[in-house]
């Protein structure tokens, strides 16, 4: 299979390859060039478990890697999780349902796809012979889980960009106090925006991203999104029969790239009811799909602090789709949005999207309800899915993380502190961060300093 640039103006590239690139060369994001159809392998996939069904799912799109490389690579990426079931479903009330995606290493949804990726580029490295250096920005949950994935694997290293004071304490410390010789937190003066912005100027460097073996870790790379499929299929699977076709899988997100794999899912012929987009107070998602009208905003801190985001990188790749696959239509939505900071679209699927967004007071008063109603507790991101949940559908609630990364809103709202041994070995360790400008010449000089 190919994958192909959503502004169309790059060279189709196979998996492997494509997975290496990370960000097209044209500034698009790819995506497959067709979406296969899964609706009759449906009952065969209910009785695989998560890495079977992970591994039946990618050698769709990853055609390119060796079948018993592929089956190594996606079986090693799920060994460190802590649960025997890797995503399970609990069920709270008749129609209601949590997906808890915080077994893995670093306790966030991100490690479904950031251990595969680094196992990805371990194998790309030994079967090339070639170094990468790897690059990303996060809110909070992404930078950790991608140097988990890369911890110390040889011929890599990663710099991952965050934005300085303005991640979770224990969120910087599971990115800064790694001791690992090939991994390097670079605090960015700014917002994630600001650093999101700076990696793709640096990737945009074509001369740079050649010399220095470049690869993307963010959710723009595809690899990303497609192994988050995974879990909205293992998950649909195991709703009882009767409840599958009326099921809405409830997103708190801020990249949209959480919700776009469900989607994405979808139109692969899972019927899948719809989708709830989750947000905090930086809800530029919320007014999209309410409103129609994607228009840039200034980042409030929160509660949630892996949603403060008001550019959505993985929208490019919906809209590819909403605008009829014409990449040309999306250079130019692009283009205006950038010029003007805004751009009003017609009409959104209403059945399909519907959005909610949540301040911070509600999500410590959802989490206080949600642990006195049902036992359960859910991190402050999770909470902004519990948000009108629907009556008239099933819903499944999306938990990115887990409660113990956040033991200070946690004890405000409930009385209670979530420990995780993991992170309490954290915090006896001195935090090893990079101080920087948000500045794409400051990035690539520190690359050209410490990369492979």
């Amino acid at each position: 299979m190919k994958f192909i640039s959503t502004r169309g103006q790059a060279e189709p590239l196979g998996f492997a390859e494509a997975v290496a690139v990370g960000l097209a060369p044209d500034g698009g994001l790819f995506l497959p060039e067709m979406l296969p159809d899964l609706s009759g392998e449906l009952v065969r996939f209910a009785s695989l478990d998560y890495a079977a069904l992970c591994h039946e799912f990618l050698r769709r799109f990853a055609t390119d890697v060796e079948a018993a490389a592929l089956k190594d690579i996606v079986t090693r990426s799920y060994r460190g999780f802590t649960h025997p079931g890797i995503a399970p479903l609990e069920q709270l009330g008749e129609n209601l349902f949590v997906l808890e995606l915080f077994h893995g290493p670093t306790l966030a949804f991100k490690d479904f796809a950031l251990q595969l990726l680094g196992n990805l580029y371990e194998h790309q490295c030994r079967v090339r012979g070639e170094t990468l250096n790897v690059l990303g920005a996060t809110s909070g949950d992404t930078g950790a889980a991608a140097i988990h994935g890369l911890l110390g694997k040889p011929g890599v290293a990663l710099f991952i960009l965050y934005p300085d004071g303005r991640v979770a304490p224990l969120q910087e410390r599971q990115m800064a106090c790694t001791g690992a010789a090939n991994v390097f937190a670079l605090a960015v003066d700014g917002t994630f925006d600001d650093a999101q912005a700076a990696l793709k100027d640096v990737f945009g460097d074509q001369a740079f991203r050649a010399r220095h073996r470049l690869s993307a870790v963010n959710s723009i790379n595809l690899a990303r999104v497609l192994a988050q499929c995974v879990y909205y299929l293992y998950a649909w699977l195991r709703l009882p029969p009767a409840k599958r076709l009326n099921v809405e899988f409830v997103v708190p997100t801020g990249n949209f790239g959480n919700v776009l794999a469900g989607w994405m899912l979808q139109k692969m012929g899972v019927p899948i009811r719809g989708f709830k987009i989750a947000t905090n107070q930086n809800d530029i998602l919320y007014r999209l799909f309410t409103t129609g009208e994607y228009r840039r905003a200034a980042v409030i801190p929160s509660l949630a602090p892996s949603m403060d985001i008001q550019v959505a990188s993985n929208f490019e790749r919906f809209l590819y789709y909403h605008a009829g696959r014409d990449p040309a239509q999306v250079r130019e939505i692009l283009q205006t949005f950038k010029a003007a900071g805004v751009y009003r679209f017609d009409h959104f699927d209403a059945d399909t999207f519907t959005a909610s967004h949540c301040t911070d007071a509600e999500i410590s008063g959802i989490i206080r309800h949600v642990y006195h109603k049902y036992g359960y507790i859910c991190d402050p991101h999770t909470a902004c899915g519990f948000k009108e949940i629907s009556r008239d559908r099933v819903s499944v609630v999306l938990a990115t993380a887990s409660p113990a990364k956040f033991p200070d809103v946690i004890r405000a709202a409930i009385g209670r502190e979530p420990t995780h041994p993991s992170l309490e070995a954290l915090k006896s360790r001195s935090v090893d961060k990079h101080p920087m400008k948000a500045d794409p010449a400051a990035i690539k000089a520190f690359i050209e300093r410490h990369g492979v």
